[in-house]
Order: C-alpha cells, then structure tokens, then sequence
C-alpha cells in the first residue's frame, strides 16, 4: 500500500485527521455527552459499520447490551478525571460487532480539549481476539498439564494453580490465590524460603528447585511428601513472575528404595559368593600342601605346587572381588602385586639376586570373565620365569607391565633378562601344562600372544576388553 502524501504539511487539522484515518487501530472520538463525532476506517472494519451509521450515535452502541447499563457513569467518571489512561482497569472488555456477535477489546482512552466545545474522548481500540485466543490456549495447557503448575508474584503470593495442583496439596483454587506460596512448603523450611525466592527473582533463570536437595511438598492435611520442581521465570508488565511446575515423586521415590534395598542384597550375596569361594579355594590350596607333605617324589610335590599356586591365583581374584564395591569388575592392577607376592614366597625368590618390576596403569578394571583366565595366564608365566630364567644363581630383572593401548584394548607383557628359552624348543607343540595353559586361555579371552625368546624373553598380550 503506497504511503499516504500530505499536500501541506503547515495545515495541522489535516494532518491530525490523515493520522487518525491511516491508523491500525480503531479510533473513535466521542463528545461529552457519549454522542459519536468521528471515526475510522479501521473502525468500520471493526465493528461493520459505516461511519456514516456511526456518527452521532450514543457510543453505547458498540458496547455488548450487558455493559451498556453502567457505562454511562464510567464515561461521565472519565470525563471529571480526563486524563490518558487503559480503559476497564483490569477488566475483560469487549466491542459488539454490527451483526451482534462479541469480541475482546483493548481500550486506551484520551482527553482532547477544545476551546469553545469542552472536552472530547478519542479512544484507540485493539481488537485482542488473536490474543486472547492464546492465552486461552496456554491456560488449557497448563490447565491440562499432568504436573501441578503454581505461579507467584515477585513477593511470593501465588496468582494461578492448575487442578492438578489442587489434587497434589489438597486445597481448592480458592484457598490458595493470595496466599503465600510458603503455605505449601513443611513448616521445618518455610523460615529459609524467602530468602531462596528472593534470590531467584534476582538472579532468574529456567532451572530445577533444590540443586540436588530432597525437596517436600505440604499437603493440607499436614502430611509431606516428595516432590520435585522446575522454576521458569516469566517477565510480565507487572514484573517478574514464577512459574513452578511441581511433581509428587512419592512412587518414584518408593521404587528407588526398593531398588537400592534389592541392590543392597545383591551385593551383599555376590559379596558372600566371592569369600565362599576364596575360602572353599583356600581349603583346597590347603589340602594339596598337606599331600605334598605326605610325598617323597620331587616331581609329584613340584606338580601339587604349582596347582596349588593356581588355586591361590584364583582365590586371590575373588579375594580381591570380596573386598571391592564393584563386585563384577576386579582391579587387576592390585591383583598383580599380591599375585608376584604370593609367587615370591612360594618359590623362595632370593630378592637380592632377581629384583621385580610392576609397572601398571592405576584402576584396570576388567570383568571377571577376563580377569581369572588372564590372572592365571600371569600365575604361569611368573612361574616359569622365577623357576627357570635365573638358574645357576644369575642375577637379573622380572619386568610386568599392564598398560592400556588403543581404546578397548590392554598389554600385558612379562619379560625377564635371563637364559631364555632354547631355540631347539618348540613352543607351538610344548608339551608342558603351564604353556599349554598360557595358549588355552589366550584363546578364551580372545587375547593375541606374541612371544620373544631372549634379550629380553618377552611374553605380551594384547587382551580386547
């Protein structure tokens, strides 16, 4: 629409009257006696009729029949006070369309003074149909909303609940617009409350009540229950309101502890399965020391040593196990020093000769499907090192390494500076149990063994976790 052209911009009536016609706004100017003495075309839109059917009618006509009795005295009230303000002081207005329908209005009302013919009103009308429609559309939601929805001003008095609210504490709307929001708050926190909203309201930002607090809620009757809260602060003309959308988690919480209870028995089941076990384990370590007393042949005691060493290998895991707050990952790296320990001493590793080093990365949690087979791949290989490497009183160094690779991966490597292993010896097809062990469970735990014979002697595996 091309721009209204004025042809003298000294004439000031002409001016004023293009001003008016080109406004958005419906502008309808009335004489101190509510007769009408000008309107708009945006009026006539408005209401459907014609400026000619509305001048010098009572104003009264554009006003739904139900309002029309008081309207008189608020028209003559405005003309005394004659000055700028919204009309309706808060309340619903509404227009009446020539056809007979109703419509939501906003009004602004203006006194112009006149010389020689007093006082004149020009009111600027808004027709806030779309408006109230969405506003009408957000009460329904939050009407609708599953969650009880409490708004408050910025002293705290709640302006809006939601049925569900009603339903959560116990009262009716009615008892609670006005009221402080504390009354639904257990008295044992209300004294802290105002503190905490008028930080808020200082600082307002979308986000949960409590920072990781139990928060309650107070029933009308007296009795708390849980609840959880989200703050959304929403600026308004009369300033800073608060939103609260609260949910009773009664049930959840129930649940929760029922789950840490049964959580609390599982553990406490899988923490007495693993000292069974360590202990039925020990029972059997024991038995075979008590055989091997009874033998003469070095062979056979040498045999019940060894299993009586991997016996102790396993109970060590599910000793570690029994004593871990995690009872279906072991860390590993604490099993390996008590594993070389045990081995020490079992052996009679003369430490001033052979000197070990453990060099592992801190917390390697693996699972126990992983861990026995590879803590028993760890108990042959530091077997076969302390018994065979340092012969003829050699001197020298046990290096074990644990280190984390690639994402998902982990190294295993035991390398000794001892005799090595003969090349006439054929590793592929030993006829040993230990070495057979090793590759056995290499395979279990899909583990890829690569091995160095001398300078240094070097077993490593690279274990997929």
């Amino acid at each position: 629409m091309p721009p209204t052209r004025f042809g003298n911009f000294s004439n000031t009536a002409e001016m004023m009257h293009l001003a008016v016609e080109a406004s958005p706004n419906g502008m309808v100017m009335t004489d101190c006696d509510g007769k009408i003495v000008m309107v708009n075309s945006a009026t006539e839109k408005l209401f459907g009729y014609s400026r000619q059917e509305l001048i010098g009618r009572s104003i009264e006509v554009l006003i739904p029949a139900r309002f029309r009795h008081h309207h008189p005295d608020y028209r003559q009230a405005y003309i005394s006070e004659s000055k700028s303000r919204s009309m309706g002081h808060g309340r619903d207005l509404y227009g009446l369309h020539k056809s007979g329908k109703e419509f939501p209005v906003e009004v602004g009302l203006n006194p112009v003074e006149t010389e020689h013919d007093g006082i004149f009103v020009l009111a600027a009308i808004v027709d806030i149909t779309d408006r109230k429609h969405a506003e009408e559309m957000i009460h329904l939601a939050v009407e609708a909303s599953p969650n009880g929805m409490v708004m408050t001003n910025h002293e705290g008095k709640i302006m809006m609940v939601n049925t569900t609210t009603e339903a959560l504490f116990g009262y009716q709307r009615e008892e609670l617009l006005g009221q402080s929001i504390e009354v639904l708050i257990p008295e044992s926190h209300r004294a802290h409350h105002p503190a905490l909203r008028s930080d808020f309201i200082k600082h307002p930002s979308t986000r949960a009540m409590g920072h990781g607090r139990d928060l309650h809620g107070q029933h009308k009757n007296g009795k708390e229950f849980p609840v959880e809260v989200g703050l959304n602060p929403i600026r308004t003309p009369r300033g800073v309101m608060v939103l609260a959308s609260v949910i009773d988690i009664t049930e959840r919480k129930s649940q929760e502890e029922q789950l840490k209870a049964a959580l609390k028995e599982k553990d406490l089941l899988l923490s007495e399965i693993h000292h069974r076990v360590k202990n039925n384990l020990q029972i059997i370590d024991s038995l075979l020391g008590m055989q091997s007393d009874m033998l003469n042949n070095s062979a056979a005691i040498s045999v019940l040593k060894e299993s009586q060493n991997r016996v102790k290998s396993m109970a060590l895991i599910h000793q570690v196990l029994y004593q871990s707050l995690d009872f279906s990952r072991t860390d590993f790296s604490n099993f390996i020093q008590s594993l070389v320990d045990n081995l020490s001493v079992s052996y009679a590793l003369d430490t001033s000769r052979i000197v070990i080093n453990i060099d592992t990365d801190p917390e390697v949690l693996l699972p126990i499907d992983v861990s026995i087979p590879l803590g028993l791949i760890l108990n042959e290989l530091c077997t076969n090192v302390m018994k065979y490497a340092f012969i003829e009183n050699r001197c020298g160094n046990i290096d074990i390494s644990l280190k984390r690779q690639n994402p998902g991966q982990l190294l295993v490597c035991i390398s000794d500076d001892g005799v090595g292993i003969p090349d006439d010896f054929d590793i592929e097809n030993t006829q040993t149990l230990g070495l057979q062990l090793v590759q056995l469970l290499s395979e279990q735990i899909s583990a890829e063994l690569t091995i160095q014979r001398k300078n240094p002697t070097r077993f490593s595996l690279i274990v997929p976790l």
